[in-house]
């Protein structure tokens, strides 16, 4: 049963907010279990409002997992916007979850994902709106174990002072063996209760490290500080992908993403040099078709949602894209369904798979050639020919789809201004194609960020471009790409900026952050509420210089803040594949050639323990001799 304080207070004022909605739950598919008669309690948070984490998939994912469990229950907790949050420190309301309005305190685990840098400062605010101290080393085995989890804590150490303990790796597996650990030791000290978390593989507990710093301010050690602590925290891997979720919670209000999302394969083998998600997802895990079509039979059943998006890191290297595309163009050609495939790669993307798509309701194609010289491309490891992008271009717009998105990035290590003319100019060319075919109906949106150097990828010893260099380049775009049929879209270069401090960052940070929260800083994702100068105080009143993290060359032997994090490559590996990218050398898709990165035999050793079965390289299916001949204009030596 609900908690009637709490419900009763916010009768009385949710008509005083933006969207009331955010906060009532009760929404179809939602889960709602007896509190009494369940043993473990799990809160799951996501640092945002409602309209951007109910869009999150890995919530959901958690969500549906442990509430399987039938002593296990799990609800959903949300930041609340500005107007929200005033009524609730005024009438006293703590934060609360959504299907029983129980306040988080009365939970006995408090998840919170953090898929990106810019919600730490959130994270601190749901903390002290949840009435929890937001110092891990103030809260006790009276307060819900606070874990995190997301690709940001591949770098763990900026929030290691308000964490208690850290998910490395995939959740699915590893939130329900967390919450069995919490019920078993309930009561118990909290230093107890995570000593035996930290057994469990893929667990990052902070307080049982320390790190010492050489004097200019680089790292000299990670290391434990207690026996039978491990030195490195190998990340946790999910052999076989679980059933798909389907049974999506259908949202009170509108929201940001108003689809289904169905993850078709998890990894990424093309080995691109700035990408940070394609190197800690590795190896590659394939859903088979059948699966899937499965999987969008059910959503269209219990959730009516009308777009299916298809998520990987590059849908169309997946192996059965073109049998997937021609399945869910005969089932649902006449149902009205959308089907997008985003992250779609130039060279991959065939005339015939457009086709296929074209079966189900149009909308517009998103490529990301990220850079638009040979050069460039080398040095990135993401080598596509002008020629291509053309013809691809053609393709799509030949076929009636009017637009087309491009992503690019400015900000590349060794870029000048001629790099950045080539963006414009295949952009020009791109556009031009359209409007041959679609007349003034053809458009081009163009998306520029500024590259963020990130941990675990070959560039992690380069420095960020500086803040003049980016200003200058993104003038050049601005000057000429806003005209007609072109849209152009940037990234500020505050949000850069801040962005680029935080992913590099080490344990120092955690006082900036907290002085920056206690400044005002929250919703730093959002531009409007982003409070730089803010931040540039709170790193000052600590004593510590913002371009130490973001403006310096790392030395080819420095200790990384994150290197007791090991998400299964090894460093020599990355070290040789920066200094490929010096002479501008490619590596090969590893479907085509195995560079021994060092994820193989730890997914193999993950494998064994739930498996018995031999082990064979690559652990995807090879490429279709179909779509081996679509990259066949391309050197195999320039793949990436």
């Amino acid at each position: 049963m609900s908690s009637p304080s709490i419900e009763a207070r916010l009768d009385r004022h949710l008509l005083q907010v933006e969207k009331p909605g955010r906060y009532v739950g009760g929404e179809y598919n939602s889960v709602s279990k007896d509190w009494a008669q369940t043993d473990v309690k799990v809160a799951l948070a996501f640092p945002d409002i409602y309209d951007l984490g109910m869009s999150n998939l890995g919530i959901m994912n958690l969500y549906h997992q442990v509430n399987l469990q039938p002593d296990m229950l799990a609800e959903r907790v949300f930041s609340p916007w500005l107007d929200m949050e005033k009524v609730m420190r005024e009438q006293a309301i703590p934060l609360y979850s959504l299907e029983s309005k129980r306040s988080v305190r009365d939970f006995d685990l408090l998840g919170i994902s953090l898929p990106y840098e810019q919600l730490y400062t959130n994270a601190l605010n749901l903390l002290d709106l949840a009435r929890l101290p937001v110092l891990s080393r103030d809260r006790d085995e009276s307060h819900p174990l606070v874990i995190a989890g997301g690709h940001a804590c591949f770098n763990p150490e900026p929030m290691a002072d308000f964490i208690d303990a850290f998910v490395i790796g995939e959740g699915e597996e590893i939130i329900v063996e967390i919450a069995r650990v919490i019920g078993k030791l309930r009561g118990r000290p909290r230093e107890a209760q995570l000593r035996e978390i930290a057994k469990i593989q893929g667990m990052y507990v902070p307080r049982f490290y320390d790190v010492e710093y050489y004097d200019d301010g680089t790292v000299r050690s990670v290391h434990p500080n207690q026996p039978d602590i491990p030195a490195r925290i190998l990340k946790r891997i999910v052999v076989t992908l679980p059933k798909p979720f389907t049974k999506f919670i259908v949202p009170n209000i509108d929201t940001v993403h108003n689809r289904a999302p169905i993850e078709i394969m998890r990894g990424c083998t093309r080995g691109c040099r700035f990408c940070h998600a394609g190197m800690v997802t590795r190896p590659v895990r394939e859903r088979p078709v059948p699966e899937i079509m499965a999987a969008i039979a059910e959503i269209v059943q219990y959730t009516g949602f009308e777009e299916i998006s298809l998520l990987s890191l590059s849908s169309s290297d997946y192996v059965w894209v073109e049998e997937l595309a021609e399945e869910v163009n005969r089932v649902y050609a006449d149902a009205g369904l959308s089907l997008s495939l985003p992250s779609l790669r130039i060279e991959s993307a065939s005339a015939d798979l457009l086709e296929k798509i074209g079966g189900t309701r149009r909308s517009g194609f998103t490529f990301a050639p990220e850079a638009a010289t040979e050069k460039m491309r080398d040095l990135i490891n993401k080598y596509v020919p002008d020629d291509q992008v053309i013809q691809t271009a053609r393709d799509v717009y030949s076929r009636g789809w009017r637009t087309i998105k491009f992503y690019f990035m400015i900000g590349h290590p060794e870029e000048t201004l001629e790099d950045v003319q080539a963006i414009i100019d295949l952009c020009l060319r791109t556009l031009n194609e359209g409007t041959k075919i679609l007349g003034k109906k053809a458009t081009l949106n163009v998306g520029v960020s500024t590259f963020i150097p990130k941990p675990h990828t070959p560039f992690q010893w380069v420095p960020q471009d500086t803040r003049r260099s980016v200003i200058e380049k993104q003038a050049l775009l601005k000057q000429q790409l806003r005209r007609g049929g072109m849209h152009l879209r940037w990234n500020n270069i505050d949000d850069s900026e801040f962005e680029g401090w935080l992913s590099r960052g080490d344990r120092r940070l955690g006082r900036v952050i907290r002085r920056a929260w206690e400044k005002g800083c929250k919703f730093d994702a959002w531009q409007d509420q982003h409070k730089h100068g803010a931040w540039l105080q709170a790193f000052a009143e600590c004593g510590i210089d913002p371009d130490f993290y973001n403006h310096r060359g790392r030395g080819l032997d420095e200790v990384f803040p994150w290197d007791h994090i090991d998400v299964g490559l090894h460093k020599k590996f990355l070290r040789e594949d920066y200094l490929m990218s010096l002479q501008g050398e490619t590596r090969a898709d590893c479907r085509d050639k195995c560079f021994a990165c060092g994820i193989l035999p730890k997914f193999a050793k993950a494998r064994s323990t739930t498996e018995d079965m031999a082990w064979e390289c690559p652990p995807v299916k090879p490429i279709s001799e179909r779509q081996r001949a679509r990259r066949a204009a391309i050197p195999l030596s320039a793949i990436g």
